[in-house]
């Protein structure tokens, strides 16, 4: 048996050498993977190009470009936040986003103008924007007095070669109000509104090549007072009510910035002037005398048929032929919202059956979307028909209520 000991352990030296240098590769295999680890992370998110913006006095920021608008440049600095300079204090600018150039000589008519659009990463050194799209030649370069607009490359999509949906796009406001009284007589008045308008492109610093609203206001009341005896004769119960409704329907085309053809409808019911139904169906011409980012003032004058229902008394029917003369002025504050309009309808067919209409709305901001508002509606109908009792040419209508502003999401 003694010559199987010196076998025995040479085996056992020779696997204890095999699982030592076993051990010894494993542990370099594995400190190589963990050596080599954070290289590859750090190959598979590399961190982002910022942009440079140097200012006229040599200071540069680093950061994102984020729009050009009507010559002002904004652009977002993480220690400075967003910041807006005219090109007079820009020397240079570097970005490598696609955006999109517009230059203020070509028109912007909505899928006619794809071509005419530069798209790339662009450079401003001096007093021009130099334009490097991916796939097409350069451009030559746009001078920095003809750059209307710089935006990214989804807006342009959306904005200028796009059109929002029928039930997209639209912006306004919802207002109603109540008043209730319980005495020895009963009264309640409720007055609700909604006033809805899409324009496109859907964002202020493109013209607008088209625009449609929708109006609607009304209001209605009564008064009651029970049956009572006095003197041992029955005094009936009587009810008193008010109710004045209005809705309208606009569509406008631009054919320039300010200038643009429309399409009305409108309809008003009055019962305190006797009136059951007034339709109007017309269409005209349109101008923006004044428009800013806070104030718009626009002019308007329509050819129209007309036609007049009465409740009771005589002519009970009108047709007529006439036009409306409409001024409307809008004002945004940050604490204030103002809303006028002013209408004057003569009739050319019977001069007498004239009418005019002012409106007034303030809004006053409460939380996120409700404000508070107030409002005055003044109407004033000429022709109203001879009825017992009289009635009056003129009706006056005063309402509060809370206002929810819709906002378009589009």
């Amino acid at each position: 048996m003694k010559p199987l000991l010196p076998l025995a352990d040479a085996a056992t030296r020779e696997a204890s050498s095999i699982l030592r240098n076993t051990g010894l590769c494993l542990l370099a295999l594995a400190a190589l993977s963990l050596s080599l680890r954070p290289v590859a992370w750090s190959q598979s998110t590399p961190a982002p190009a910022q942009d440079v913006l140097v200012l006229s006095d040599g200071d540069i920021l680093h950061g994102k470009f984020v729009s050009v608008v009507q010559g002002k440049i904004t652009f977002h600095s993480d220690s400075l936040g967003d910041v807006t300079l005219g090109w007079d204090k820009i020397k240079e600018l570097h970005t490598g986003q696609q955006s999109a150039i517009i230059d203020n000589r070509v028109k912007i008519d909505g899928k006619k103008t794809a071509g005419n659009i530069p798209v790339g990463t662009f450079d401003v050194t001096g007093q021009s924007v130099d334009v490097h799209p991916a796939s097409k030649p350069a451009p030559a370069p746009i001078p920095v007095k003809n750059v209307q607009y710089i935006t990214d490359e989804a807006t342009l999509q959306k904005e200028v070669y796009g059109h929002p949906s029928l039930l997209t796009g639209w912006n306004g406001a919802a207002t109603a109000g109540a008043s209730i009284v319980t005495a020895t007589q009963n009264q309640y008045t409720f007055s609700s509104g909604i006033g809805l308008v899409r324009t496109v492109p859907t964002v202020s610093w493109l013209n607008p090549r088209d625009r449609t609203s929708l109006d609607f206001t009304g209001s209605y009341g009564k008064i009651t007072q029970p049956a009572y005896v006095a003197a041992g004769v029955l005094v009936p119960a009587v009810t008193t009510k008010s109710a004045i409704y209005h809705a309208d329907a606009e569509r406008d085309e631009y054919f320039s910035p300010r200038f643009f053809v429309l399409a009305q409808t409108a309809f008003d019911h009055n019962y305190s002037q006797d009136l059951d139904l007034q339709q109007i169906y017309g269409g005209g011409i349109g101008w923006t005398v004044y428009k800013t980012a806070r104030q718009e003032a626009d002019l308007k004058a329509t050819v129209q048929y007309e036609k007049q229902l009465f409740i009771t008394g005589t002519p009970s029917s009108i047709n007529l032929v006439g036009s409306t003369f409409a001024a409307n002025y809008t004002l945004h504050l940050k604490l204030l919202t103002y809303i006028q309009g002013l209408e004057y309808i003569p009739a050319y067919n019977q001069m007498s059956a004239y009418s005019a209409n002012e409106t007034n709305t303030f809004a006053f901001p409460a939380y996120k979307n409700l404000s508070f508002s107030m409002g005055t509606m003044d109407s004033y109908l000429n022709n109203t028909p001879v009825s017992l009792p009289p009635t009056k040419h003129n009706s006056f209508q005063f309402t509060m209520g809370l206002t929810y502003a819709i906002k378009s999401k589009y």
